[in-house]
């Protein structure tokens, strides 16, 4: 089907173009500050008010940062040797207001009416806000700012400003006392590594003046990137109430110009700021370059600026635009996190684009793995110019990687840091830090994916192959082909995505995105020997680089262990990671708290608990010729250990959620990465916000709910429509062309709005487009897991426990028992973290309040006396006990040739069937006993399925319990939830009672 007809251009006047507030709220100022913060790629201006005293405000330039030894006391060979620590910069923004002796301050004046907008389409922000000051006279704030993307006269960074001061009823002197002011240090960490390594001390002044006509302030760091020059000049528009100037002041700490008014009521002052930044490794010449930038500016005036910006801003969404029917709120969030990412990304070629963009100091503004693998691929879909730049950037460190590498002891090669801003590893913690090789990877995906968007050969000649080879040639030295795996290539000691694992052997993600870089770098060097080989030939001189070593990567890349675990169906994340024991400490309650924050990293280590999507997310990355079911099936495993204490982790797991057909989680984990910032989840927003979660969100809509890919050069699409919405649509650039994707109902169209016609997959079927006709096709078939019941089946297994019959008040009042008679403190609460877990388990927590420690056999003993009082009880228990329909339901099942199963934690659950008088219905009863790992491990489920001879995607589990649910999930089944289904997350159904079970909506004839 064609439709010529254009999509729908967004109204830039919309609510969901601009994020609003109405009421002030100090206890989140610094939150704000980082939420409302603009920037150009090289500046970046936090939201505060300029009027305000500046506490948790700042501006950053991406060029300037500290450098600073780290200290150890134990240092061994090739640890990192210091840090880069980005610190603020002189802030240009500040405006005091002075009525008569009295300066304005909003902490202390009382507000009467507030607003503020960032304005996504104009790329401005804008601030009213009246005030009543503790002399009872009131005024009213007008402030509009840009900090233009595009022009950059004299090589400056711009800030421009328009301040309005209007009287409500003041009458009198005002003075508006326009400053650049310093004496900010950067953030200390405190107790939480997220933030950075340490506090540092602020930058050096290096000279102060100011003038009728301008004010500047120099500065110069201690050891870092050398000077910094801040200029300010203003215009005095005429309004009702002219400011002239009056004084200028300068000193170590501001540089500052005054300019007062006779203020009357209905009367206005108005003042246009411009601030202009240079920096460079020496303070010479940045005088007439700022000087130049002012002239500019101040010729231009504030609304030329401003509108030049607003240009910039809908260029960029002509080409980014996205909608989502039937949710304003979360279209808002989504276009708030692809400004953010638009405006804070390196366009420069030179600067690195930070964890925190620009908006903070988190981090210490370093930029890690997630630059490359979250935030340039979404600039390779819509800005695909700037994803180029922050490749050059990379490239402009590949120096730095290759000295690293020799740190590393390789011999060839160049390994990027973990952390860095200039080039160097900044990472203290090599075991989460250096080890974690698959930086190279990343960035190798993040060239393979702008080669795919853009077809752009020149930037292959012009460095991009040659960090492709560089950093490939890494992979043969930390790994071997191993004859004790067949002859594998196996990698070792590493760290993967997820850091509450570290040095480990195999680490599935790293092997496999290792793998798609070799061969990567072998299609590039065939490439680039058939389309310019001249260019090859001279590459490959310089670099030493032969057809041999380029045979070795592709052996390698075919031999790639890629760990597997057959019993579980998954792929496993590393050697050990399944042998290890599940998280044992209790769930945390109330507002997120990452683990890393509590534990020791060792006791981490020791467990299988993930901090973030790691086999999840080589699935999504490098996942397109991996079957669905394996899919599937990892993802239930690891979404059962991984605590998301990452914000880069919610993304992925929606991803991979929407491609295996887990529709409600899709949304969930969407929802997740959406609002990281918006609604501070990990409580850091104060400090930045986090560019790779909203990089996420953007993919997460994409990749996850539109199926994008690219695969082999083409793009591929399997759209899905989420339940609480009517349609989405979005934008991206593919090898200069301009497309729109949209799904409305149950229907998809894809059209060309600008360049040559263009082949694309949806849903496995190719479609060609042209600019003068669109195509609607329907939708992507759902997958089974969101389109289960009824499905063909041919077994049931059953938990016991409050599924058929109730015997958890008399588990409770067993272990009442036993906790009273040994002085522990025991009641319904506890109990609660006991459902579905096994009689050893249980025993351990309830031990957790014990006020001594218990050894293995006192432990064995408490277990048997428990375990005699429940048998006790259990002695009167008939048929009279089962649930209504068991019986009827069993029957049912058997009549159509179902197998049945229990997988009961109890290992009384022979004996309590018997008494009940349906043991004989059953095929087989797990002996729980034998069971190496207890719910929610899916190893019982699994061992039950085997014993009835079924495969676990033809059973349904049929569980009252969230661990049995997870466990259920991680063996690759259905699952059917008995009970209250907020309680139960992650069944496929829930039912109320067992009663309501119907085989014919289940399973089909």
């Amino acid at each position: 089907m064609t439709d010529t007809n254009p999509p729908p251009r967004p109204d830039p006047q919309a609510r969901a173009w601009r994020l609003r507030q109405d009421r002030y709220e100090p206890a989140r100022r610094q939150r704000d500050a980082s939420l409302y913060a603009l920037a150009n790629g090289s500046l970046g201006v936090r939201g505060g008010f300029e009027e305000g005293r500046g506490d948790g405000d700042g501006c950053y330039l991406a060029a300037v940062y500290e450098h600073h030894p780290i200290h150890y006391h134990e240092r061994f060979r090739g640890f990192a040797l210091s840090t880069d620590t980005r610190v603020p910069v002189a802030d240009g923004k500040r405006i005091e207001v002075w009525l008569g002796e009295q300066r304005l301050d909003p902490e202390s004046a009382e507000v009467l009416a507030f607003e503020r907008e960032l304005d996504l389409h104009a790329g401005a922000l804008r601030r009213r806000m009246r005030l009543r000051d503790a002399q009872g006279a009131s005024v009213e704030i007008q402030a509009e700012r840009v900090v233009p993307l595009n022009v950059h006269p004299g090589g400056c960074d711009l800030l421009a400003i328009r301040y309005r001061v209007s009287s409500i009823d003041y009458t009198g002197p005002i003075a508006l006392v326009s400053a650049i002011e310093s004496g900010r240090q950067a953030a200390a960490q405190g107790d939480d590594p997220r933030i950075g390594v340490s506090g540092s001390e602020g930058l050096l002044a290096n000279g102060a003046r100011a003038d009728a006509v301008q004010a500047r302030y120099g500065q110069r760091t201690r050891h870092g990137t050398g000077a910094v020059l801040c200029g300010q000049r203003h215009r005095l528009p005429s309004g009702e109430a002219s400011l002239r100037y009056a004084d200028a002041v300068a000193d170590e700490t501001r540089a500052a110009q005054r300019y007062e008014a006779q203020l009357t009521p209905g009367a206005s002052v108005v003042l246009e700021k411009f601030v202009a930044y240079a920096s460079a490794a020496d303070a010479g010449g940045l005088d007439a370059r700022v000087d130049s930038a002012l002239s500019a500016a101040v010729e231009a005036g504030y609304e030329a600026l401003a509108a030049l910006q607003s240009g910039a801003m809908a260029e960029f969404w002509r080409d980014a635009e996205l909608s989502i029917d039937g949710d304003p709120d979360s279209e808002l969030a989504l276009r708030f996190n692809l400004f953010h990412l638009w405006q804070s990304a390196g366009r420069d070629g030179v600067s690195g684009t930070a964890a925190k963009g620009l908006t903070g100091e988190g981090y210490e503004g370093h930029c890690f793995w997630d630059t490359e693998a979250f935030v340039l691929p979404v600039m390779a879909y819509t800005a695909p110019d700037v994803a180029r730049a922050m490749l050059q950037a990379r490239h402009g460190m590949l120096e730095a990687a290759r000295a690293h590498a020799r740190e590393m002891n390789h011999a060839a090669g160049a390994l990027y840091p973990w952390r860095t801003i200039g080039g160097g590893e900044c990472s203290a913690h090599y075991p989460s830090g250096s080890a974690a090789y698959h930086i190279n990877a990343a960035i190798a995906y993040a060239i393979g994916l702008y080669l795919d968007a853009s077809d752009d050969l020149g930037f292959l000649v012009e460095g991009g192959a040659e960090m492709l080879f560089e950093t490939a040639r890494i992979w043969p030295q930390i790994g071997h082909y191993n004859p004790r795996r067949g002859g594998a290539f196996c990698i070792h000691e590493v760290t993967g995505p997820d850091e509450y694992t570290a040095m480990v052997d195999n680490n599935y993600y790293t092997n496999r995105l290792a793998q798609q870089h070799l061969r990567r770098a072998v299609a590039v060097w065939r490439h680039l020997h058939e389309e310019r080989p001249q260019a090859a030939v001279a590459l490959a001189a310089r670099l030493g680089l032969d057809a041999d070593e380029v045979a070795n990567w592709e052996r390698a890349a075919e031999a790639m262990y890629l760990p597997y675990d057959e019993a579980l169906g998954v792929y496993a994340q590393d050697d050990g990671f399944l042998d290890k024991p599940r998280w044992p400490f209790p769930p945390r309650q109330g507002e997120h708290r990452p683990l890393l924050l509590d534990y020791h990293p060792l006791t981490l280590y020791r467990y299988q608990v993930c901090k973030q999507a790691d086999v999840v997310m080589a699935l999504v990355l490098a996942g397109a010729d991996i079957d669905q079911a394996r899919k599937r099936r990892s993802y239930d495993y690891y979404e059962a250990v991984t605590t998301h204490d990452s914000t880069l982790s919610a993304s992925m797991f929606g991803i991979l959620a929407s491609e295996v057909g887990y529709a409600d989680r899709a949304l969930h984990y969407f929802d997740a990465s959406l609002r990281v910032d918006l609604d501070d989840l990990h409580g850091n927003t104060d400090h930045g916000v986090h560019m790779a979660a909203m990089a996420g969100s953007w993919l997460a809509l994409t990749q996850g709910f539109a199926g994008l890919r690219a695969i082999e050069g083409e793009l591929h699409f399997a759209p899905t429509l989420p339940a609480r919405w009517n349609g989405y649509g979005f934008g991206l650039r593919w090898r200069g062309r301009e497309l729109h994707v949209g799904v409305e109902g149950a229907q998809a169209t894809y059209r060309l709005l600008e360049g040559a016609p263009l082949e694309i997959v949806h849903a496995g079927r190719r479609l060609r487009l042209s600019a003068d006709a669109a195509q609607t096709v329907a939708l992507a078939a759902e997958t089974a897991a969101s389109a289960r019941f009824p499905r063909p089946v041919q077994a049931l297994i059953f938990d016991l426990d409050g599924v058929l019959t109730d015997t958890a008040h008399t588990h409770y009042l067993a272990w009442k028992r036993l906790a009273d008679e040994i002085g522990v403190p025991f009641d319904e609460t506890v109990n609660l973290r006991l459902k579905g877990v096994d009689r050893e388990a249980s025993l351990a927590i309830i031990l957790e309040r014990a006020d001594r420690p218990y050894d293995a056999a006192e432990r064995r003993e408490l277990a048997a006396r428990k375990n005699g009082y429940y048998r006790a009880a259990i002695e009167s228990v008939g048929p009279q006990d089962l649930y209504p329909g068991v019986t009827d339901l069993l029957d049912a099942a058997r009549a159509r040739g179902l197998k049945l199963g229990l997988a009961s934690a109890s290992k009384n659950a022979a004996a309590l069937l018997a008494r009940l008088g349906i043991a004989d219905r059953f095929d087989y009863i797990a002996d729980a006993a034998t069971i190496a790992r207890a719910k929610p491990a899916p190893d019982i489920f699994l061992s039950v399925a085997l014993a009835l001879g079924v495969p676990p995607e033809r059973c349904i589990g049929i569980e009252d319990a969230a661990a049995g649910i997870v466990a259920i999930r991680a063996a690759g089944m259905p699952a059917v939830g008995i009970g209250a289904g907020d309680a139960l997350p992650g069944a496929d159904a829930h039912l109320p009672e067992i009663a309501a079970f119907d085989l014919d909506a289940f399973v089909k004839p």
